[in-house]
């Protein structure tokens, strides 16, 4: 018969808090992890087997808590006061050397819309459809003819060597 969860804590606290300590040192974080340990515990409770080892169970989850903890601090910026300086492979915002942007303001407004969103913001169609109004499929077709327009007027700055 599976304890109650109260009596669980009382009797494994420790070892989790052992475990959590061991991976993470002792301090907040460890804490947190114990923490963490339990509120994951208490969710997955009801559903536990009868059959399993309370105690495993338990330094399993806090083992995976204290690695989330770890994962977390390295994502995580770091303050600086000075920045680095680096130039972006992509050119910076502002910079237009190669008339992209200039390109794609003067594409018509569909057209435009349904380029930046799909292709530079990533949404599919459908959902760019629900934006700027239309059915995915007649923005399927505007984003197209965008591209095409953009290829197509690259094409001929490329051949004539000036903008158009």
């Amino acid at each position: 018969m599976k304890i109650p969860f109260e009596q669980a804590v009382e009797q494994h606290g420790e070892t989790v808090l052992r475990v959590c300590r061991a991976v993470l040192g002792p301090g907040p974080d460890a804490d947190d992890a114990w923490s963490e340990t339990f509120v994951a515990a208490l969710t997955a409770w009801p559903d536990l087997p009868e059959e399993t080892n309370v105690e495993a169970w338990l330094v399993r989850v806090s083992q995976r808590k204290a690695i989330d903890v770890t994962r977390s601090r390295t994502r995580h910026a770091v303050p600086t006061d000075r920045l680095p300086e680096r130039v972006s492979r992509r050119g910076n915002p502002g910079d237009d050397a190669h008339r992209v942007w200039s390109s794609v303001a003067a594409l018509p407004e569909r057209q435009r819309l349904a380029v930046a969103y799909h292709y530079l913001g990533g949404l599919p169609h459908a959902e760019t459809a629900e934006i700027i109004g239309g059915t995915p499929e007649a923005v399927r077709r505007a984003a197209s003819d965008g591209i095409k327009n953009l290829r197509q007027q690259h094409a001929d700055e490329d051949a004539t060597g000036a903008p158009r």
